[in-house]
Parts: C-alpha cells; sequence; structure tokens
C-alpha cells in the first residue's frame, strides 16, 4: 500500500514473494496500448482485427469472431470492464505482430518502468507457470499507468460498456462500493487465487493498494477495504501533525524472510500478498495471536497477561511521556508499549504503560510510557532508538 504523493509504502506484507499476476496482466497490455495511442501507431476509432488464435481464447471473453474486428476505444474498455481474453490477443497482435512477441516486449518495458521480478508470457494472465509478478510490482504498474498516461486512466473507472448490443458490467464492486475509489483492475485464475489493485483518493490524497491471493472475491475486497480504511487513517494523522511510529495503525510489522521464486503447487497455496490479518470480536490481530502460539479466547491468552503486568507498574511521578506508537486498536497499543517497558526494565525502575484515545473523527490510541522525570524519558527514548524501536518524548501536563 503506498501514499502515492509521498511514495511511501504504507504498509506491506509478503511485497516480494512470487504470485501470479492473473487479469492484473492487462494492466500492463493496456499499458503498452496507451504508448501506442501516444506514439500516434494507433488511433482510438481505429479497428483491429480478430484472429483464430485471438478468437480462440477461453472466457472472460467478449466472444469475437475471427475476422471480425473491434475498436481500439472499444478493446479499452472490453479489457478493464468484461477483462476479456480474446481482446487482450487482438491488442496484443496488433501491436507486436505475435502474442509471445507482444509478451517479450511486455517484459522487457516491465524491467524499463521499475518491476524487476516481474515476467509475462501472454497479454490476458490465463494461467502459466513463467508468468509471475509481486505485489510490490504490481503496485508500481499502477502507479506508472496513473502518472504516464493521466488522459487514459478514466477507463479504469468505467463500470458497464455496451458492445454490439451486448452491456457488460465491471467486476470491480470496490469501485462502485467504496468511497474513493477511482480504478483499477481485478483478477483471477485457480492458481493465482482474487486479486485486485485498487486506487483510491480522500482530502486530495491517494492510495495504491494491490492484495494478492484472496480465498473469495468478497474477502479480497474486504481486506482490500479494511487496508484502505487504515492507509487513510494513518494519512489523516500526519496531515493533522499527529506523530505515529513505524509500527502504526497498520499493526507490528514482522521481519520476513526472503522469498524465492515457488512452484504453481506453491503458490495456489500461499497466503494472501499485502493484506490484512483477520480479527477476533475484540479486535486483536489473529497473526499476532497465532505469533504468540495461543489460541483466540483462550485463558493463556498473553494479552491477558500483559495488561495485568502493565497496570501493576507503579508511576515514576513526573509528567513527562515515551510514545512509541498511536494505533486504532487498544490491544495493539498497549502490546507495543508494554514490549517497549520490557526493553526499558534495566533502565528505569518505575515506569506505566498508557494508552489513551486521542481526540479526533478516526479512533486512535496513543501507546505510551508515562510519568517519568524529563531526563529519564529522553535517556529512554535514546536506548528504545538504539534498539530500533520508533520513539519521540512528549511533555504532558
Amino acid at each position: 500500500m503506498i501514499d502515492v504523493e509521498s511514495g511511501d509504502v504504507l504498509h506491506a506484507a509478503n511485497a516480494d514473494a512470487t504470485r501470479y499476476p492473473a487479469s492484473l496482466t492487462k494492466m500492463m497490455t493496456l499499458y503498452m496500448l496507451f504508448e501506442a495511442l501516444e506514439s500516434g501507431s494507433v488511433r482510438l476509432d481505429q479497428p483491429l482485427l480478430v484472429s483464430p488464435h485471438a478468437a480462440s481464447m477461453p472466457a472472460s471473453k467478449l466472444w469475437l469472431s475471427a475476422g471480425s474486428s473491434i475498436k481500439v476505444e472499444d478493446a479499452i474498455k472490453a479489457l478493464v470492464v468484461r477483462s476479456a481474453n480474446d481482446v487482450a490477443v487482438v491488442v496484443a497482435e496488433a501491436l507486436g505482430g505475435t502474442e509471445a512477441g507482444f509478451a517479450r516486449q511486455m517484459t522487457q518495458r516491465a524491467r524499463e518502468i521499475g518491476m524487476p521480478s516481474t515476467v509475462f508470457r501472454n497479454a490476458s494472465g490465463l494461467p502459466d507457470n513463467a508468468q509471475v509478478t509481486t505485489a510490490r510490482d504490481m503496485a508500481t504498474l499502477s502507479i506508472r499507468v496513473m502518472q504516464d498516461f493521466p488522459q487514459y486512466y478514466h477507463y479504469f473507472s468505467t463500470q458497464s460498456f455496451t458492445h454490439r448490443g451486448t452491456t457488460h458490467t465491471s467486476h470491480n464492486r470496490l469501485v462502485r462500493n467504496y468511497a474513493g475509489a477511482d480504478g483499477l483492475k481485478t483478477g483471477f485464475i485457480r492458481a493465482s487465487g482474487f486479486n485486485v489493485a485498487t486506487s483510491a483518493i480522500r482530502d486530495n490524497r491517494r492510495i495504491v493498494s494491490v492484495v494478492m491471493g484472496g480465498f473469495t472475491a468478497a474477502s479480497r475486497d474486504t481486506h482490500m477495504a479494511d487496508l484502505l480504511d487504515r492507509g487513510f487513517a494513518r494519512l489523516s494523522m500526519l496531515q493533522r501533525g499527529d506523530w505515529i511510529a513505524e509500527a502504526d495503525v497498520l499493526g507490528d510489522r514482522m521481519a520476513l524472510p526472503e522469498t524465492p521464486p515457488a512452484s504453481a503447487a506453491q503458490l495456489a497455496a500461499a497466503p494472501a500478498s499485502i493484506d490484512t490479518p483477520e480479527v477476533d470480536a475484540a479486535g486483536r490481530s489473529l497473526s499476532f495471536q497465532l505469533e504468540m502460539g495461543v489460541e483466540m479466547g483462550s485463558a493463556d491468552d498473553p494479552i491477558r497477561a500483559l495488561i495485568a503486568r502493565a497496570d501493576a507498574v507503579q508511576p515514576g511521578g513526573g509528567n513527562w511521556a515515551v510514545q512509541v506508537g498511536a494505533f486504532n486498536n487498544p490491544d495493539q497499543a498497549r502490546h507495543l508499549a508494554t514490549r517497549a517497558a520490557d526493553q526499558l526494565a534495566s533502565l528505569l525502575q518505575q515506569v506505566r504503560v498508557s494508552v489513551a484515545e486521542a481526540e479526533g473523527e478516526q479512533r486512535i490510541f496513543r501507546a505510551r510510557l508515562v510519568d517519568l522525570q524529563e531526563h529519564d524519558a529522553h535517556s529512554a527514548c535514546r536506548s528504545l532508538r538504539a534498539s530500533g524501536m520508533d520513539c519521540m518524548v512528549v511533555a504532558y501536563y
């Protein structure tokens, strides 16, 4: 998930893991078509010939007949709305001579625009074990489509179009249902799961996010909406001057191992990429509970022990605090604050953990170590930074 204005990555999980792009591939096919339009080699009203190879593609498709034609502008709408595989091949053959040749051009262009982990073997995203990408590369492509071709980006918000008397409706429900979403593309094959790249804008700030590997279209869309909500919450805090640590409203970040290229079977069974963790009724992250090795609702829930231990610490009598993060979940805030207190056990004998809700439209909880003297607060923050934990010293009265 990326803040387009700054280029900052707001959240990433499995961002560089190898995945199958499915119909997100068609964003690259369209990128190449937009380049051809700008160079003048094709026109929006130009008819493109449908070959027998294109007509033979499996659904989703427009069911074009070999020997017929489709105008370039209709082809754009068909790729965005219908995700038509036959139309993808029509475009590939028009621009590259053959689909295989066009796929090589796609891969080369992908390298040039900053997609080092992507290989294309076809123009549609139909199954091919060698056609792979990453969520990070797809986010890069999404941003480049918007930035390089703003005059054509509006096509990605198209919800329906009519071709030869038949009206086709978009699979992209997020554009219809999520406030501020205005594109880009969905995709699905069995090996990839349900993918989506989404761009949304609120308060003049734009976020691009990619979710790959959803188990259903509905769960994928729910993950994406939650991800965007959290991203806009973070941007809102930044705009109003509130401070957030690296471990912010999106939850603690865990170091992930480098992921080698995976087999088709491994990819089919892989977890979702750039995904938002499931939570229990109390809003606690399932991934956190699994990491801690307990079941949800268990009497051995470590969060209960963390809360009890933090509440038992005696105050130090000062009016300075060390803030280590801001979250939309109080349990996450308390977890990080208690972790910071544990880190400082040898430095501070008395420190109290505080989780206080900040004022504002968004429910944000500040994770702080409070009741410190000023010099203790600064010493504590220096120690936390030295161990890799972000923090800031604040005064309160």
